[in-house]
């Protein structure tokens, strides 16, 4: 099975770098093993959404979305859970 590349929206890499170092470094590492495993246990398919995929990450959501023709994440969202899903 080939692996997957990551791109972010660039409003998801700003999310990001705002985070405190310590969070950032895990999030990264969770997406970071998206590009062998790109719905891991515990990722959930988002009802009403064409192709948006949401893992969990501590208090914080990683939303993205799978090409698996190109095999190509994208990372849409990085955000608080209380604050995800507002304009999704």
């Amino acid at each position: 099975m080939a692996n997957y590349s990551i791109s972010f929206v660039r409003s998801a890499r700003k999310e990001l770098e705002r985070l405190p170092d310590d969070l950032a470094d895990r999030i990264f590492a969770k997406i970071e093993a998206l590009t062998k495993s790109p719905r891991p246990v515990g990722s959930i398919k988002l009802h009403g959404q064409q192709n948006l995929w949401r893992m969990r990450v501590g208090d914080y959501r990683v939303v993205y979305s799978i090409d698996d023709f190109s095999k190509v994440i994208e990372i849409s969202v990085i955000r608080h859970r209380r604050d995800v899903y507002r304009g999704l």
